[in-house]
């Protein structure tokens, strides 16, 4: 039975976590902590800070959306660029979603970043490119995939500025447009047939 990278990458990060749930100096190894990298030189943070999250809820939540939507667009990524292709992107999104966030804070030694949500970002708007009118349950209120983008972008933006909670709004920002580019980069038709389902909403008929 064929095993798909999506729930191979989940199973990795759900370990790693819970690893470190219970060994704080494995989290402090992996976390994102900027003067690790800009004076120690400790450039695996950029992705592994990836692995690991603040609490099960934080995993729970990055995980399930992976699942489900990693699996949607696993087969069209791996079809144009093959197994290790996927991975790529994957750790593309950590890597780029975290990078303003580094280069900002590369001399703050109280800045801290941790989890998947970059990544996860990518996945799903990726998923959303392909299928904008597809069903979402957001807190299981249904609402249309290019709806919750919308949506999710504004408040995002909204937060960023506010800066009043502990969580990297930014990097959901960046793992989002990321993911849309590869998508675009990797197979330029996806915008056609982005467009056109956009301007055919399947209520109208």
């Amino acid at each position: 039975m064929d095993i798909s990278i999506t729930l191979i990458i989940i199973v990795a990060t759900a370990g790693v976590s819970l690893a470190a749930f219970r060994d704080p100096q494995l989290l402090q190894r992996l976390i994102l902590w900027p003067p690790a990298i800009s004076r120690g030189g400790q450039y695996w943070r950029l992705l592994t800070y990836g692995l690991v999250h603040a609490n099960g809820a934080h995993l729970l939540f990055n995980m399930v959306t992976l699942y489900f939507f990693g699996r949607a667009i696993e087969p069209l990524i791996t079809l144009y660029t093959g197994d290790a292709g996927y991975v790529l992107f994957y750790a593309g999104g950590l890597l780029v979603s975290i990078l303003p966030s580094y280069l900002a804070n590369r001399n703050n030694p109280a800045y801290r970043s941790l989890g998947a949500s970059g990544a996860v970002s990518a996945v799903l708007f990726a998923f959303i490119l392909l299928q904008p009118w597809a069903i979402l349950y957001v807190f299981f209120i249904p609402a249309p995939a290019i709806v919750f983008a919308v949506a999710y972008v504004a408040y995002s933006v909204w937060a960023e500025r506010r800066a009043r909670d502990n969580v990297n709004h930014n990097a959901h920002l960046w793992g989002a447009a990321y993911g849309v580019v590869f998508m675009l980069v990797m197979e330029p038709r996806v915008l056609r047939v982005f467009w056109r389902q956009l301007m055919h909403p399947p209520f109208t008929g």
